[in-house]
């Protein structure tokens, strides 16, 4: 008997610890996204620009990351990433998120000294050290001599949902619970639970979800992993959405075929499958292909 629930039942249930939600309700709404970053590293943040191309690429050949909810300000650069299941990788993620941010801050002919101080933030629905805490913050420190910090301002924060009871911050405490169990206590609690039921009701985010998770579905049974399964979903879900966009005014059938051309070129760019490969996947033309990779 197959028990797996329906992507109806899957959405119905959804709230702010779903990845896809969690992404929209931060993105869309920065003052909430630096509220948020405030209460979870206990500092004071002037303001923030959401970063608007998540996806972070080194070069060509290199692994192109996207990042959850990525703000940036003139000194500090912050990634916040909600991670349901254990992976076993995330904490050589964080040094890879940790590089790409680097890159990303520092242009060509800049000083090192005008790197940002970058923080890493990961929200686990799991304890993912097995040590009981709320909170794992890890930064670089001499080994002969733990009191001595190396002072390159990277820092990475594992927060752990289940064992929020043993936090004592209130304002934490009370965005955990609103996490795990849904109880709002704080104003800030509350405004996050308007701002989930405005997704949640909003046909379009439903759609997108909808599709995201289809094509999430299909890139694991093709082989790719959990974290490309995820890249591959968000992309091909942008580009139908854009697909469809022009497909009001070209035609439903052009907007199909230029949004599976996109998601074609995303999958050789970030997979590296073979163009051969798939232009049948996608049911595009391989000459086609071909030039729009050379473009």
């Amino acid at each position: 008997m197959n028990n797996e629930k329906s992507l109806e039942e899957k959405w119905e249930e959804a709230w702010l610890e779903n990845n896809f939600i969690f992404y929209h309700v931060f993105h869309n709404n920065p003052d909430l996204c630096k509220k948020l970053l405030e209460i979870l590293l206990q500092i004071s943040i002037d303001r923030i620009e959401m970063h608007n191309e998540e996806t972070i690429y080194v070069d060509y050949e290199a692994k192109g990351v996207r990042l959850d909810v990525y703000a940036k300000n003139s000194s500090q650069a912050f990634n916040i990433e909600m991670q349901v299941l254990d992976t076993k990788d995330l904490p050589k993620r964080s040094r890879y998120y940790q590089a790409l941010i680097d890159v990303d801050c520092l242009k060509s002919g800049q000083l090192y000294e005008t790197l940002k101080d970058s923080y890493i933030i990961f929200i686990c629905m799991e304890d993912i050290f097995g040590k009981g805490l709320p909170i794992y913050q890890f930064e670089n420190f001499c080994v002969q001599k733990k009191d001595l910090r190396l002072g390159e301002n990277t820092y990475k924060y594992f927060f752990i949902a289940p064992n929020c009871d043993k936090i004592e911050n209130k304002e934490q405490f009370a965005f955990f619970k609103f996490l795990t169990k849904r109880e709002q206590e704080s104003d800030f609690t509350q405004q996050l639970a308007q701002m989930t039921r405005n997704a949640k009701i909003n046909l379009q985010v439903r759609n997108k979800y909808m599709e995201y998770e289809r094509l999430k579905a299909y890139a694991r049974l093709d082989g790719f992993t959990e974290g490309r399964a995820q890249g591959l979903a968000q992309g091909r879900a942008e580009g139908l959405e854009e697909g469809r966009a022009q497909g009001q005014a070209k035609g439903r059938a052009q907007g199909q075929a230029e949004a599976n051309l996109k998601n074609a070129i995303i999958a050789v760019k970030e997979f590296n499958q073979t163009p051969e490969i798939v232009a049948e996947k996608f049911s595009v033309s391989l000459v086609e292909l071909q030039k729009a990779l050379a473009e």
